[in-house]
């Protein structure tokens, strides 16, 4: 059987940064002021494509412009308009490069906010990582207030998440989580997967 590790690209930053400095040419001072008018946010506006371009709702339109988002990271205009279209998504990228926000923003594209129903399931191996990506969450579905999320993780009473997702009212639409409560819930019952379209493995 194949290696599977030797398809993955391994990542010398350190490499990469000295090639991006002997490739790219000094800029002029207009072409310097150009560059600096386009940043934004955590993201150089290097590519012609704009959120805008993919098609999202008005709401997560909204939610871009306020986090002061205006262009895409390559990884995202790569990947974001797949995902959208309900293919499956293998995103590898260095750190810091938006991988988080390519699926944050393709599952609220997608999701269908029915009560009682979980349709995204997010694992994700440290709770600091779930937290953080509930927040992600949060933020960009801040105009869409029929959708819930949720973040599951141990070291909390499970009597706690047990009571959240029997109740339709509170029920997460999105929830995230650590593998050992997710199992934890999926066996006493409590989460039900059957109305699952999405499930996200960071």
């Amino acid at each position: 059987m194949a290696d599977h590790h030797d398809d993955l690209v391994d990542y010398d930053e350190d490499d990469e940064v000295i090639q991006s400095i002997n490739a790219v040419p000094a800029a002029t001072e207009p072409e310097a002021a150009e560059e600096a008018k386009d940043k934004k946010g955590s993201y150089v506006g290097v590519h012609s494509t704009g959120f805008r371009d993919f098609l999202l709702k008005p709401e997560l339109l909204r939610a871009i412009v306020d986090c002061g988002f205006e262009h895409p990271s390559e990884v995202q205009q790569e990947c974001i308009p797949q995902s959208i279209l309900g293919m499956d998504i293998l995103c590898q990228a260095k750190s810091g490069m938006g991988k988080t926000a390519v699926f944050v923003l393709a599952t609220l594209q997608q999701v269908e906010a029915v009560p009682g129903e979980v349709a995204v399931v997010v694992l994700c191996h440290t709770r600091e990582l779930a937290f953080q990506i509930k927040n992600e969450y949060a933020r960009f579905s801040k105009y869409l207030p029929e959708v819930r999320s949720e973040v599951f993780y141990g070291g909390t009473p499970l009597k706690r998440d047990q009571d959240i997702l029997r109740n339709k009212e509170l029920c997460p639409h999105i929830l995230v989580g650590t593998p050992g409560r997710v199992l934890a819930l999926i066996k006493d019952k409590t989460l039900n997967l059957k109305s699952v379209k999405h499930f996200v493995l960071d």
